[in-house]
C-alpha cells in the first residue's frame, strides 16, 4: 500500500505548486451552487440522494484542483480512504443509534418515556424543560449525540402528543445537548479542542462557561417565550397509551444503562449498542406476544421467534401496529436500515472534505484572513469564520476543531494570547455549529435521529447560533481576553569573586 501512495508517476510532471485562491474557490462554489439547487428541486428530500451526488461531484471538481497542482492521484485517493475511515466511528454510532429506536420502540421504552413526559411536563414551559435537561443530562455524559439519541428521542414523542412543534422541540434538545458537548470535560471534542491548542482542559472548561453559561440561559429565556399558556389535557393521550401498550418503570432499563455506561467512558458505540441489545431484552421478557407476532412466523418455535422479531427490530426496526393511528405513528420506526441514506451522505461528505483538506483549499482560503487581521477581536471573529467555514467545506466536526488549533496556533502565540483562547474560540464556534449544516455528520447524525430536516430544526437551535456571537461579541468588548504568561525570570545569586 505505501508503495501506491507514494508513485508520483500518476501525478503531472514537477514538484506539487500551491493552489491559488482561484483553485481553493472553484470547489466551494460549486458546493454552494449544486446544494442550492438540489435544495430548491427536491426539498426536504434533498438528503436521500440529490446532495449526495452534488457532495461527489464536487469532491471530484477538487480532486481534478488538486492533480492541475501535481499532487498525485495516488495520494488523493489516499486522502480519501482515511478521510472516510475517520468517519466509521460516527457512521457505527449512527447504525447503533438505529438499532436503539428499533428495540426501544418494541420494548416499550419510548412509550414509557413519552407517557411519563405526558404525565410530568406542561406545554407552557416544554421547550424550556426539555433543552434544560438535556444540558444537564449532557454535561454529564459528555455526549450530545447520546443524549439526542435517548432522551432526545422520548422528548420528540412528548412533543407530539401535546401537539407542539417537532422543529422546535429538536431545537431545545440540540441546544442543550450541545452545551453538554461544549462544557464538560467528558466530551471528545472539548478534550481535541484543548489537545489540537496546547491548552489546560479545566482551563478551558472555566474559560468556556463565561460564553456557555449566558447562552443556555439566553436559549431558555427564548424557549420559555415560545411556549404558550395552554388548556391541553393529557388524559386522553394518557389513556389511549394504557388501553394500546403495555407501560412500566422496567422499560427505563435500557436508558439507565446507556447513562451508566457513558459515565463509566464506555465507547459511544459500545454504550449506544448494549442499550440496543438491552432494549430488544426487555421486550423479550416484558411483551413477548408482540415480539413474537412482529416476527410473523408461526411456524418457528417460540424461541426462534422471539430471536427473529428481537433480530428484525435491530436490523429493519420496529412496526406498531396497535390500530391506534397516534401511537403507532410513534412507535414505527428505526432500525440500521433507517439510517443508510444518512451513512451515504456522511461518507460523501468526508470523502469531499478529505481532498479540500489534502489540497491545501481551505488553507489558502484562510491565510489572507489571517494575514490582514491586527487585532484580538479580529483575530477571534477570523477563528469563529473560520470553524464555521470549515463546517461546511470539510462536511466534520472533528476536521473543524483540529483545524483552527493548527493554522492560528502560532498567531495566537506571536500575539500573546493564551492557548486557552484558542481553545475556547474553537469550542464556541467549530463544535456548536456542525449540526446545522445538513451535509455535516452531525446535522445529518440530528436529522436522521430526531426525525427532523436540519433546515427545519437549525434556526431555533438559540444556543449553537448565540455561542459564537458572544464569543465574538466579547472580543470587540475586550472581555476574557487571555494573556499568555511570561515566565519570570529565575532569581540566580551573583557568582563568588
Amino acid at each position: 500500500m505505501n508503495d501506491i501512495v507514494h508513485d508520483n508517476s500518476a501525478a503531472p510532471q514537477g514538484g506539487p505548486t500551491a493552489p491559488s485562491l482561484v483553485d481553493a474557490l472553484i470547489p466551494c462554489i460549486t458546493l454552494v451552487i449544486l446544494l442550492s439547487f438540489s435544495f430548491v428541486l427536491f426539498g426536504n428530500d434533498a438528503s436521500s440522494g440529490p446532495n449526495q451526488v452534488a457532495l461527489l461531484f464536487c469532491g471530484i471538481v477538487a480532486a481534478s484542483v488538486a492533480y492541475k497542482n501535481g499532487l498525485p492521484w495516488a495520494g488523493i485517493r489516499q486522502a480519501v480512504i482515511e478521510g472516510i475511515a475517520a468517519g466509521l466511528p460516527a457512521i457505527l454510532i449512527l447504525l447503533a443509534v438505529g438499532a436503539l429506536i428499533g428495540t426501544w420502540a418494541m420494548s416499550g421504552t419510548i412509550v414509557s418515556m413519552v407517557y411519563f413526559g405526558l404525565k410530568l411536563l406542561n406545554p407552557t414551559y416544554f421547550y424550556a424543560t426539555a433543552a434544560l435537561v438535556c444540558a444537564v443530562v449532557a454535561f454529564s455524559i459528555g455526549s450530545s449525540w447520546t443524549v439526542a439519541g435517548t432522551i432526545g428521542i422520548g422528548l420528540m414523542g412528548v412533543a407530539a402528543n401535546m401537539g407542539l412543534s417537532p422543529a422546535i422541540t429538536a431545537g431545545a434538545v440540540i441546544s442543550g445537548a450541545y452545551f453538554g458537548d461544549k462544557a464538560s470535560p467528558l466530551s471528545d471534542t472539548v478534550n481535541l479542542a484543548t489537545a489540537t491548542a496546547g491548552s489546560d482542559i479545566y482551563g478551558h472548561i472555566r474559560e468556556s462557561l463565561w460564553i456557555s453559561i449566558p447562552a443556555l440561559l439566553i436559549s431558555l429565556l427564548l424557549f420559555a417565550l415560545l411556549g404558550q399558556p395552554t388548556d391541553f389535557d393529557a388524559t386522553g393521550a394518557l389513556a389511549k397509551i394504557e388501553g394500546t401498550v403495555s407501560v412500566s418503570l422496567w422499560s427505563f432499563l435500557p436508558l439507565l444503562l446507556v447513562f451508566l455506561f457513558s459515565l463509566f467512558r464506555l465507547p459511544p458505540f459500545v454504550a449506544i449498542f448494549a442499550g440496543a441489545l438491552a432494549g430488544a431484552i426487555v421486550a423479550v421478557l416484558h411483551n413477548p406476544q408482540s415480539v413474537a407476532a412482529f416476527a410473523a412466523a408461526p411456524d418457528l418455535p417460540v424461541g426462534l421467534a422471539l430471536l427473529k422479531g428481537a433480530w428484525s427490530a435491530l436490523a429493519n426496526g420496529y412496526i406498531s401496529s396497535t390500530g391506534e393511528k397516534s401511537i403507532d405513528l410513534i412507535l414505527t420506526r428505526g432500525g440500521m436500515s433507517s439510517m443508510m441514506n444518512t451513512v451515504w451522505l456522511i461518507i460523501t461528505a468526508l470523502a469531499f472534505g478529505a481532498v479540500v483538506e489534502y489540497a491545501g483549499l481551505l488553507k489558502r482560503l484562510v491565510e489572507p484572513l489571517v494575514a490582514r487581521t491586527k487585532s484580538a477581536a479580529g483575530l477571534i471573529s477570523t477563528v469563529v469564520g473560520t470553524s464555521i467555514l470549515s463546517n461546511l467545506i470539510t462536511s466534520d466536526q472533528y476536521i473543524s476543531v483540529a483545524i483552527p488549533g493548527k493554522v492560528f496556533g502560532p498567531t495566537f502565540a506571536s500575539r500573546g494570547l493564551a492557548p486557552v483562547m484558542l481553545s475556547r474560540v474553537v469550542g464556541d464556534s467549530a463544535t456548536v455549529t456542525s449540526p446545522l449544516v445538513p451535509w455535516n455528520s452531525c446535522g445529518a447524525y440530528m436529522a436522521a435521529t430526531l426525525g427532523i430536516p436540519t433546515a427545519a430544526y437549525a434556526g431555533f437551535c438559540f444556543f449553537n447560533i448565540l455561542s459564537p456571537l458572544l464569543a465574538v461579541a466579547f472580543g470587540f468588548l475586550g472581555w476574557r481576553i487571555v494573556r499568555a504568561k511570561v515566565p519570570e525570570a529565575r532569581q540566580t545569586s551573583p557568582a563568588p569573586a
